[in-house]
């Protein structure tokens, strides 16, 4: 059953029960993703000194949501999310572990790292649309917003301010360790999963002969007939193609155009998970303030000059500042987009109309990252952080109907 306390003027979930074991599960599993991503980039970077090969390592991480996506919300609407998210984290478990017995016999290339990003994030389709369908069936609605930044919070804390400065030394331990601890933590976070008790959210009947195709489009059509929901989308698919472009060349911007090395890049990532813990705490004070749209204006108005000041201050120090500033934005920007997301879906559609956003929204992701390699490869390692500054810039600019 799911279960609040009070705080100030609204509420927030209960720890104990299935609130505090998905947390678990989640915080967990982005731990050991961290572990993964902060180490692939080092080492695609150790195979190929080409920008453009070291970022399609990025796109094929974005790849499977234009592909799949769909099809994961449609699924995650008809099944038990509980079970679909422990299958998924056992399967990639055993990715995972082969990835790093590859990794520790030196038979790593960079064809095995698009592989393997292409086959996490097409698993992930189902476990991220399961998670986000699954969570209004743990807390009650005035909880969803507590909730969500809670769950944003202890990722962020897990996934960077522990995980990144700890990939340095584990990789001192062995190459392929940062990949061994990711298996493990997918195997923990399908045993907190298994270990809910908490019955799926209610659906209403599925019309005989319902397919899977008519089911995704009622979740794309619901999502277009939503005012709010669909410049909200147009706006964060402008802001993943920018942050396609950040991702998939910052170990350039840092390691080549700071030349801070390999701990540079980790200060950097921390920093960037500072900002986002700290986001946390602030995303529904925030929210309270300005609502929950004009939050999410100004998160991306002040990502936007973070941008701006990293890639023309080349300093390591203005870098970490800005970065750490952008990813506190960043948590609020996406409190309030799952809030909403989760506020105003139709009942049993949660998963579709959230799967149709994300969809969307990551669409652009692979062509930024592509975009990102060609600009540090004919500009140079800092021109990135521009090209992303321009599209959070037209991002901001996009949710001008919504302020009216």
């Amino acid at each position: 059953m799911a279960t609040t306390v009070a705080v100030g003027g609204g509420t927030s979930p209960a720890w104990r029960g299935g609130f505090g074991r998905l947390w678990a599960a989640a915080v967990v599993s982005r731990f050991g993703d961290s572990l993964r991503t902060a180490a692939l980039p080092l080492l695609a970077a150790s195979l190929t000194d080409d920008p453009l090969l070291i970022a399609s390592v990025t796109a094929c991480g974005f790849l499977p949501w234009l592909l799949f996506g769909l099809l994961g919300g449609a699924v995650a609407d008809r099944v038990d999310q509980r079970r679909a998210m422990r299958v998924v984290d056992l399967v990639r478990a055993a990715l995972m572990g082969a990835f790093a017995v590859a990794v520790a016999l030196g038979h790593a290339g960079i064809a095995l790292l698009l592989v393997l990003a292409f086959a996490l994030t097409t698993l992930q389709t189902l476990f991220d649309n399961a998670a986000t369908a699954l969570l209004p069936a743990v807390v009650p609605a005035g909880a969803l917003a507590s909730a969500n930044a809670r769950l944003m919070t202890g990722q962020q804390l897990a996934g960077g301010l522990l995980a990144a400065p700890l990939v340095p030394v584990l990789l001192l331990a062995g190459p392929a360790v940062p990949y061994g601890a990711n298996a493990a933590t997918y195997v923990l976070a399908a045993l907190l999963v298994a270990s809910l008790r908490t019955g799926a959210p209610g659906r209403p009947p599925r019309p005989a002969g319902s397919t899977l195709r008519a089911e995704i489009a009622e979740g794309i059509a619901a999502l277009r007939a939503d005012r709010t929901l669909r410049w909200l989308c147009a706006a964060t698919t402008l802001c993943n193609i920018g942050m396609g472009v950040l991702l998939a060349t910052l170990v350039v911007h840092v390691t080549d155009g700071l030349r801070a090395g390999n701990g540079g890049y980790a200060a950097a990532l921390t920093a960037y998970a500072a900002g986002g813990v700290a986001g946390g705490f602030l995303a529904r004070r925030i929210a309270e303030r300005t609502g929950r749209v004009r939050a999410v204006l100004l998160a991306g108005t002040v990502q936007t000059g973070c941008l701006v000041l990293a890639g023309t201050v080349p300093l390591l120090a203005a870098s970490i500042g800005a970065l750490a500033v952008f990813g506190l934005m960043g948590t609020v920007w996406n409190v309030q987009l799952t809030t909403l997301t989760q506020e105003r879906s139709p009942d049993g559609m949660l998963g579709r109309v959230a799967a149709a956003f994300r969809t969307l929204a990551v669409a652009g992701a692979p062509l930024g990252a592509l975009l990102g390699g060609a600009a540090a490869a004919g500009w140079g390692p800092h021109a990135p952080l521009l090209v992303a500054a321009a599209l959070f810039a037209l991002a901001v600019a996009s949710l001008a109907p919504l302020i009216n």
